[in-house]
């Protein structure tokens, strides 16, 4: 009996020691002071140098096999991460007593199942802007870790990833020293898995002694990113982190926080928005999808211009197949939760109330951090977007990449997913693409598809993660059809298939082989088509000028703009007219 009185003493001593703040998201005043003269420490397990070989850092909805958090505060939120998190991956928790963390644990209920602590010191919980970053020598060789000077004067914080680093043995290559020393902070970086990365102009005001061709340089060497989108800042978020106020949902998707008109932040997100739709398109070469979500009021009616918190339901985190959401008050969860099911068809969408700790100007996303998986298996592909009855297949073109080769893909398809889906085996070409060809089908009808590949070393990763329970869908279309509303809305337009397809340049029977691209235009305009590789490099423009209404053909021989031969492989033709974008695959054979 007296040994149960101290265990009950012991554990509410234990939960009522856990119930701290910590400190904020934002910098406090004493640490504006601090920052004037803080020189951030370098860690002896890291190496201060950019990796060996180029690499590629992986986006947040890949697969991972980890999530870490930092025990810091905001306890019962970091317990519902947990619970949910090891549903899917080991929870690296790091903390200064594992006991005290299992005891609360316990207490809320959570299973112990999959976690793993380390014993670190540390002096925040956000472990999104300093914890470690995964990336993959040559696409998806071996996983590094790589960091930056976190952009805090808090010097435990900032030598966490080479802890981790050392913790799973693996290398460490941090930005630290000149002239590499570059300031950042996680919540300030989006990036896509395929070299683009997101973030705010924020990045360009803690590194003053840069251009902005430099940070880019580092931004490549360590990070493997080679394109760098900037936006302006927000003038209600304090800490300017684009984690507040958007998220990445896949490579093409860009969930993005709405206020009502002329409220708050809202007049530059939408001038920010409009900036990346303007200048740049997707890894694919086509627009991004966007989807938009409520940026709701506190529970005072107030948003930030009026006083209020900085509630966001982007501040979000893809673990595997879950999707954790912040919420706040059920008339507003709802709608957001609702959003991100539709967004993200397939995934489990779970909420936790983050009205404790959105005051510190944080949420989900802020306090978790990815890992990612040894030997991935990459699977890159551009779903289709539009097809017709007229159409005899509809092509279904992937770049699967991993370390040990692949030994099977598949594309499993179907029009009725209560039956099951039919699988097709993809044919390898050349520079690791993969193609097979879906029957063509009846106008109306609706195809749910998705690619399975396994590797030699035997992992299996389909694309999307979550198929089958979440697929790629397109509905099959009449080209007549669309021509008839593009009367009464003269934007659209058709884009056909290109024929043959796939095809084989160069010479037969003494003639130049070439494939046709056809499109339709309802209404006469500027017309742009183009070819881009995998890489969301363009290879050749087909046409950028004034085109009438009605049917036109272009060829292309396989040739780039200097007028050399392409590789064989899986190309992407994209059309621009009237601000709308229309997109294809294709296959050049060797």
């Amino acid at each position: 009996m007296i040994q149960k009185i101290f265990f009950l003493i012991f554990l509410l001593i234990t939960i009522g020691s856990a119930q701290q703040k910590g400190q904020p998201h934002y910098l406090t005043p004493t640490e504006k002071e601090l920052l004037k003269t803080y020189r951030a420490p370098v860690s002896d397990r890291g190496n201060p140098e950019p990796p060996p070989v180029p690499v590629r850092t992986m986006a947040e909805w890949e697969e991972l096999s980890g999530l870490m958090i930092t025990w810091a505060s905001y306890y019962d939120i970091l317990a519902q991460i947990v619970d949910y998190a090891q549903e899917e991956v080991t929870v690296y928790i790091v903390c200064d007593d594992s006991n005290q963390v299992k005891n609360y644990l316990t207490y809320k209920g959570v299973e112990l199942k999959n976690l793993k602590f380390m014993i670190e010191d540390y002096n925040t919980v956000w472990c999104r802007d300093y914890g470690p970053w995964t990336a993959y020598a040559q696409d998806t060789d071996s996983l590094y870790i790589i960091d930056w000077i976190y952009n805090r004067p808090r010097p435990e914080d900032d030598v966490i990833p080479s802890a981790f680093a050392e913790y799973i043995g693996v290398p460490e290559y941090e930005a630290t020293q000149d002239p590499d020393d570059l300031v950042h902070t996680g919540g300030n970086f989006m990036v896509d898995g395929h070299g683009t990365g997101f973030s705010s102009k924020l990045i360009l005001e803690e590194n003053e002694d840069k251009t902005e061709a430099e940070i880019d340089d580092i931004m490549y060497r360590y990070l493997g990113v080679d394109r760098y989108i900037l936006m302006d800042v927000l003038p209600y978020d304090e800490i300017h982190h684009i984690d507040m106020h958007m998220k990445l949902l896949d490579e093409e998707t860009l969930l993005v926080g709405q206020y009502p008109e002329g409220v708050a932040d809202g007049p530059q997100i939408e001038a920010n928005l409009q900036y990346i739709l303007d200048n740049y398109q997707t890894c694919y070469g086509r627009a991004y999808r966007v989807v938009r979500i409520p940026m709701p009021p506190d529970q005072y009616g107030r948003y930030p211009d009026e006083g209020g918190d900085y509630r966001t339901y982007t501040n979000s985190v893809i673990v595997n197949k879950t999707v954790i959401v912040p919420t706040y008050e059920e008339q507003y969860d709802t709608t957001a939760l609702r959003i991100y099911r539709e967004a993200m068809p397939g995934y489990q969408i779970v909420g936790i109330d983050c009205n404790d700790i959105i005051s510190a100007n944080g949420a989900i996303h802020c306090i978790t951090k990815e890992i990612g998986v040894r030997n991935p298996v990459l699977i890159s592909h551009a779903p289709i977007l539009q097809a017709y009855d007229s159409d005899e297949t509809y092509p279904v073109v992937a770049q699967i990449t991993t370390n040990s080769g692949v030994d099977t893909a598949i594309v499993y398809w179907s029009v009725d997913t209560t039956q099951g889906f039919t699988p097709i085996g993809m044919t390898a070409t050349q520079n690791d693409s993969f193609y097979a060809a879906i029957p063509g089908q009846p106008a109306g009808t609706d195809v749910y598809y998705y690619i399975s590949a396994t590797s030699n070393l035997g992992r299996t990763v389909a694309k999307p993660l979550v198929a089958p329970t979440g697929t790629y869908h397109f509905t099959v279309e009449e080209p007549s059809a669309v021509a008839s509303r593009g009367s009464s809305l003269p934007g659209e337009f058709i884009l056909m298939q290109n024929a043959p397809n796939p095809f084989r340049p160069g010479m037969m029977d003494g003639k130049n082989q070439q494939t046709q691209i056809a499109f339709t235009l309802a209404q006469p305009g500027r017309v742009k088509v183009a070819i881009y590789d995998l890489q969301g490099r363009k290879v050749r423009t087909l046409s950028d000028g004034f085109q009438s209404a009605g049917k036109h053909i272009l060829r292309w021989n396989g040739t780039n703009q200097s007028g050399q031969p392409v590789s064989a492989g899986v190309y992407i033709y994209t059309m621009q007219t009237n601000g709308q974008v229309l997109s294809r695959k294709m296959l050049v054979l060797p």
